[in-house]
Order: structure tokens, then C-alpha cells, then sequence
């Protein structure tokens, strides 16, 4: 999965668990975005350096959760693309 389809959800998500108290870590971005563990770790890691995650505490810095409230009132484009079988079944 690409970096840069996933970071928007990733944010989202944290911005969305964070803004609840809850407490995160890769298993929880795991089950949530149903993404493989290893994509998260890399978007996690590149978030981290680019300054919007403290990936210690698994956390939104504040330029992570402005941009994470950003996300959360726009819609994002699917993690996942529907096949043409599957969209002309459902259709």
C-alpha cells in the first residue's frame, strides 16, 4: 500500500481515537483501517520524521492533529479500490 493513500486514514484515525482518550498502538491502527501491521509501522515512521506523529507515545503532535481535524470533516478516497467484477455485481 502506498505511503501517501494511507497517511490521511492514519491520521484520521489517531486524530478520531485521540480526541476519545483512548489509548493506541499498531495492533489497535491495525484492526481499525484493516491494513497490514508493516504498512502502518512505515506510515507511522514517516509521519514521525515529517514531525505530525510522536510515534513513542503514538501520538498527533499539534501539527498532526490539525491536520488530522482537517481530515476528519473532509471525505477521504477509499484505502481500497472495488475490482469491476465486484462493482458490476453489486450493480
Amino acid at each position: 500500500m502506498d505511503t501517501k493513500e494511507l497517511a490521511p486514514h492514519v491520521l484520521r484515525a489517531l486524530f478520531d481515537l485521540q480526541s476519545e482518550g483512548a489509548l493506541v498502538n499498531l495492533q489497535v491502527l491495525t484492526d481499525l483501517l484493516r491494513v497490514r501491521r508493516g504498512d502502518i509501522r512505515k506510515v507511522i515512521t514517516s509521519l514521525h520524521r515529517e514531525g505530525y506523529v510522536d510515534a513513542l507515545h503514538m501520538r498527533l503532535t499539534l501539527r498532526g492533529y490539525a491536520l488530522g481535524a482537517a481530515f476528519a470533516r473532509s471525505e477521504l478516497r477509499a484505502l481500497r479500490r472495488v475490482s469491476g467484477a465486484a462493482s458490476t455485481a453489486a450493480a
